[in-house]
């Protein structure tokens, strides 16, 4: 168990501490539950009403909600940040793995940096590069003349591909597969002939990429995932796709083959891109969007159809089948008006 002084949570959020600085917490904890030695955080104003009852050691807020606090608080820029921040410091994660495994499978020709941990039954192929202080997680895989930074930690059963590139601080999540073969076949007289897929996975630093996920190996240049980029479990991401700054994609989502999606975008959970398009920087999808088309201009775009009783979804079915037949009526009527007006 990690424990933090209050002053140290300061240090570690930069905010402004009122209270015993000496005092200790152990775990962070939501509001409603939290116990004496947790800390707990207000980062929604309506929940505000709930301060004077909370039995939290100290409640990070805004400044303007401090006079509601009844015990110790630390007021921050923002609250949801610096729970992260503090989040971290608390944990107590263990590591993919610690030491190098006498199962581990390593060839005389990788080269392994200082401090690096290699789980049981992980092999690690000719011309391995692994930075300092990585850490491969049982039962990996990483393929000829790959190279991994520093402070990459790779959990259970990952599969990294030949010549795949991975830079400092990233975490891959359990049974993800990077660089495997894009999607891509001719076809001769009804007959599926296989494109060798000649390019690599080029992945930034601090990438962090959930589990179950695929990134496809390029045809002929590289899949390139850039710094900073937030990638969920399950995801789909095709060959020669191009993924900029900052960007996070939620769950289920799909991109198809050549796309490029732009800085600091947002990627709802399920979402479906088609290939060969590009999207703007700054663009935001909500979950279940179909992408059709390029987009240009930042914004948020929606396609997925909420949620609605299954009478409700009847009817509306039932009306969406009948648009055609609507639309030829209306055109008729409005044919029959005109030749009115013109006699």
């Amino acid at each position: 168990m990690k424990t933090l002084t209050l002053a140290e949570l300061a240090t570690i959020t930069e905010g402004e501490l009122h209270g015993d600085a000496n005092a200790i917490v152990t775990m962070v904890a939501p509001m409603d539950k939290a116990q004496k030695g947790h800390v707990t955080f207000l980062s929604n104003p309506k929940y505000a009403k709930h301060l004077a009852d909370c039995q939290a050691t100290v409640v990070m807020v805004k400044a303007a909600q401090l006079e509601q606090c009844q015990g110790n608080a630390l007021v921050v820029n923002d609250p949801y940040v610096a729970f992260a921040k503090v989040a971290q410091a608390l944990d107590t994660t263990p590591k993919a793995a610690s030491g190098i495994a006498p199962s581990a499978v390593i060839a005389e020709t990788a080269t392994i940096g200082a401090n690096v941990s290699i789980g049981a039954n992980a092999v690690i192929e000719e011309g391995v590069e692994l930075g300092d202080n990585v850490i491969i997680g049982a039962g990996c895989f990483i393929g000829q003349s790959a190279k991994i930074g520093s402070n990459t930690q790779l959990w259970a059963n990952v599969s990294i591909y030949h010549n795949v590139e991975i830079g400092h601080s990233c975490l891959v999540q359990s049974n993800t597969v990077i660089g495997s073969d894009g999607f891509g076949y001719a076809n001769e007289k009804g007959e599926w002939i296989k494109i060798p897929q000649l390019g690599s996975v080029r992945i930034g630093n601090r990438v962090e990429i959930g589990s179950g996920t695929t990134i496809d190996r390029g045809a002929l240049d590289d899949t390139v995932i850039a710094d900073n980029v937030i990638i969920d479990n399950q995801i789909q991401i095709a060959h020669n796709v191009e993924i900029g700054y900052g960007t996070a994609m939620a769950g289920g989502t799909v991109v198809a083959g050549s796309t490029r999606i732009g800085k600091y975008c947002i990627i709802g959970g399920a979402c479906v891109i088609n290939g060969h398009i590009e999207i703007a920087d700054g663009v935001t999808i909500t979950g279940m969007g179909m992408v059709m088309r390029s987009i240009e201009d930042k914004g948020m775009y929606s396609s997925g159809i909420p949620l609605q009783s299954n009478k409700e979804w009847r009817k509306t079915a039932t009306r969406v089948h009948r648009i055609d037949e609507m639309n030829k009526r209306l055109k008729a009527v409005e044919k029959q008006l005109d030749e009115k007006t013109e006699s």
